[in-house]
């Protein structure tokens, strides 16, 4: 029989009875589709379809192809328990089932899932309410984030430490005295009294099933799912150990009692959990950071009166009052004051900015001197801190490359183990005793002691670990440094990029000409007089080079004279009568056109333009009066950068539409030895293109908007911004200062990062490889093993850890 479904999708888009129709029609085109109905008033779309033949993904894929939306939601959910990758990939699995979610995106480190599904198809209380049926306590993340989720990790932790006391304090005893039995250090009475292992079954049994009872709920959960996971395992060792040991205890079977084993197993993969879960704590600090830099209230002007509201009652367009030492509550414009701002929480930059009227603020950032009213431009959500929060968080969520072997392994790896467990144990049991004198009894304590020996040594978590705690600590100390990674994927490629390509203007160079010489010819003007002429000259130009001269005469504070019949000759200069002296400011080229001799300053002219400045001869009342030369400069900073990137062993190149004089001279300031030159933007992709054919991993370095197509081109993209400039930049790794020592701190970083998961699970692999085949062999006790198997998974996070203390 037929299976049919039947969804009701919000569609976003829409503005008349055409658009309801094109929808209708292309959906009804997708085969499985039964019947669509599409209602423009209540902007609902009705599709009946096959499930068989097509999922909704496909429906939403097909309406956003022919122009639409669907409204969707997005819910980031905690869950305290989450811990194994075993429960997080069943979790997954479950997830992916319900129908209406599109996607569901766990970080295993943070314990957290983010899920993306359609309202109308189904609701958050359905996917907390499946969530729960898997075993799960689920909390929404809704409010204050921050404090929901600090909230209920205390809470978690809290419940861990105390399970860990009485586990600790019950176990110390069971330990001590069964110890010093089995090394006669007890008197015979006392040894061979019956009451001495009644007293041990008494207090094994609280950590058994008490301290212990989370490992048998979760074994359960997860093989009623059809899935195995770390519970599993301690549950089935910890168990044989115990229940071994009760005939034993009541005198049905002779033999040693394992009490102390299956209570030290219990505590000690408790203790790992608690310092597990201490440190993993430690590896969203950069996020909390962040969060905490927001205030809670701002001051606003409204119906004239200065008044202190919560900070999610500003609106766009509120004025702000912000005294010194107070923090800036939202992005905003300076409309009143000067001061200095510190952005170093959010860029990095150790030195204040100066701000002034006119200039763009960051929300959370600190204002150092002056008081200062500014007009508010984005609020919640849009703030360029909520921006770098979020994609901090898309960058930790998801998984890198590197991560695919590990998470294959731990598919199948708690079935292998409970496989060579009882392999172990038939070889132990039924095999060796015939090559040896063992007595059946010795050998049935044998087997048992080494299958459990392999089941507790076993460690999934370490590999489930490897990679996403590497990745939360490297990203948060990346946006310490203002270093945004928008996936692991990118911070992979980060590492292995073998040639980093610079554009010119605005990321080597600062992307403003300014005034970098000025020359008196005529006696009768100094050198400001030179500027204020031609500043004046400039006044009603729009070109760059004009505003590079009228920026140097408010550097100066010069005094400029309105321009009378000013006309621009595109491509050459300006013209203009300024106060009464007819006035000139344009190339050589122009002059040469004009009949004005220029032989006097063609020394210093081709001296500039071997230097690739941009030359301005300024003639009052067609005399010579002055000589500027502009230029776009490099950044202070740009040379260090460029060095720092060569000592990493890079190779760097300079790509640019500028002609090769003036690139060869810019590069020649950088110390960049490989120039690309006279390159159309469209034409930047191919010379990407060009050194990847050549086997080159290559990074591109530019704004992020007018190099888009090079940056989608290269290996990786890195976009330099101004800190503004975060929601615009489209590029896997965005700076949100404009220091091009970024780059050299992102590919660093990116390394470390790499170097870091490798080690973590070069660690999980050996450490299981080496351990489990010991285990069966006989070579390690139980107790031994869970103690081990406990540090493996501290081991891996406080690796990752050490990420915090990188140097960049």
């Amino acid at each position: 029989m037929k299976s049919s479904r039947q969804v009701i999708l919000p569609v976003t888009g829409m503005t008349c009875a055409n658009c309801a129709a094109t929808i209708e029609r292309n959906l009804k085109k997708l085969n499985g589709v039964d019947s669509t109905i599409v209602n423009l008033v209540t902007e609902r779309a009705t599709v009946e379809y096959d499930p068989e033949i097509l999922d909704l993904s496909a429906i939403i894929q097909r309406v956003e192809k022919v122009g639409y939306g669907i409204a969707v939601i997005e819910a980031e959910l905690l869950i305290p328990k989450l811990s194994d990758n075993a429960d997080a990939q069943r979790l997954q699995k479950n997830l992916d089932q319900m129908n209406g979610i599109l996607n569901v995106c766990i970080t295993l480190s943070l314990s957290k899932i983010r899920v993306k599904f359609v309202p109308t198809v189904v609701s958050l209380g359905e996917i907390k309410q499946r969530i729960s049926s898997l075993g799960f306590d689920t909390i929404i993340l809704d409010g204050d984030q921050g404090e929901a989720e600090s909230k209920a990790r205390a809470e978690e932790t809290k419940r861990q430490r105390k399970l860990l006391i009485i586990g600790v304090v019950l176990t110390l005893p069971i330990f001590i005295l069964s110890m010093m039995r089995d090394f006669g250090l007890l008197p015979h009475e006392l040894a061979d009294a019956d009451w001495l292992n009644y007293l041990l079954l008494i207090l094994a049994t609280p950590v058994q099933f008490y301290v212990g009872w989370q490992y048998y709920t979760g074994a359960y959960k997860s093989l009623r799912s059809g899935s195995a996971n770390m519970d599993v395992l301690i549950a089935m060792g910890s168990s044989v150990a115990y229940f071994y040991s009760i005939p034993i205890v009541f005198g049905f079977m002779r033999g040693h009692p394992y009490l102390e084993t299956s209570a030290v197993i219990i505590t000690l993969v408790r203790l790992g959990k608690y310092l597990e879960s201490k440190a993993k704590g430690s590896t969203g600090e950069a996020i909390q950071k962040l969060l905490a830099l927001r205030v809670k209230t701002a001051r606003v002007i409204r119906n004239g009166i200065e008044t202190d509201i919560p900070l999610q009652d500003v609106v766009v367009g509120d004025i702000v009052v912000v005294r010194p030492g107070e923090k800036i509550p939202v992005d905003g414009k300076v409309i009143e004051g000067v001061t200095a701002v510190d952005e170093s929480m959010l860029t990095g930059e150790s030195l204040p900015v100066d701000r002034k009227p006119g200039d763009e603020v960051i929300g959370s950032t600190l204002n150092k001197f002056g008081s200062i009213r500014i007009e508010a431009v984005r609020v919640g959500s849009e703030t360029i801190l909520a921006q770098i929060v979020h994609f901090v968080e898309r960058a930790q969520e998801t998984k890198a490359p590197i991560q695919k072997l590990a998470d294959e392994v731990s598919r199948f790896f708690v079935p292998i183990v409970i496989g060579i467990s009882i392999l172990t144990f038939i070889v132990w049991y039924f095999f060796i005793p015939f090559t040896t004198d063992v007595m059946a009894e010795n050998a049935l304590t044998r087997a048992l002691v080494n299958a459990v020996a392999v089941l507790v040594i076993a460690c999934p978590c370490a590999m489930g670990l490897a990679t996403p705690t590497a990745i939360m600590v490297g990203t948060g100390r990346g946006a310490d440094s203002g270093i945004l990674f928008r996936s692991g994927e990118a911070l992979e490629h980060a590492g292995k990029v073998n040639v980093v390509v610079l554009d010119k203007t605005g990321t080597i160079t600062r992307g403003q000409p300014i005034v970098t010489d000025i020359i008196a010819i005529d006696p009768q003007y100094s050198e400001n007089e030179v500027l204020e002429m031609a500043a004046s000259v400039e006044r009603g130009s729009e070109h760059p080079v004009g505003e590079a001269l009228l920026a140097e005469a408010g550097n100066r504070g010069l005094n400029l004279f309105d321009p009378k019949n000013f006309k621009a000759v595109p491509g050459k200069g300006v013209t203009a009568v300024v106060e009464g002296h007819e006035s000139i400011v344009g190339s050589p080229e122009m002059m040469t056109e004009l009949g004005i001799n220029t032989g006097v300053i063609d020394e210093p002219i081709s001296h500039f333009q071997a230097q690739g400045k941009t030359i301005l001869i300024l003639v009052v009342d067609q005399k010579l009066t002055g000589l500027l030369a502009v230029a776009d400069a490099i950044k202070e900073n740009s040379k260090q950068a460029i060095k720092t990137l060569k000592n990493l062993g890079l190779k760097v190149i300079m790509l640019t539409g500028d002609n090769e004089k003036t690139a060869k001279s810019i590069a020649a300031q950088a110390e960049i030895e490989a120039v690309i030159a006279s390159v159309l933007p469209e034409g930047k992709a191919e010379q990407i293109k060009y050194l990847q054919d050549s086997g080159d991993i290559v990074a591109m370095v530019g704004d992020g908007i007018n190099d888009a197509p090079a940056l989608a081109q290269s290996d990786l993209g890195i976009a330099i911004g101004t800190g503004t400039d975060v929601a615009i930049a489209a590029a896997p790794v965005t700076l949100i200062s404009g220091d091009l020592l970024g780059v050299a701190k992102a590919i660093q970083l990116s390394r470390s990062i790499l170097r870091t998961i490798r080690q973590n699970l070069f660690w999980a692999f050996f450490y299981n490889i080496i351990l489990i085949p010991a285990a069966a062999f006989g070579f390690l006790n139980p107790m031994l093993a869970a103690g081990a198997m406990a540090f493996s998974s501290v081991f891996v996070v406080t690796n990752s850890l050490r990420l915090k203390k990188l140097k960049l």
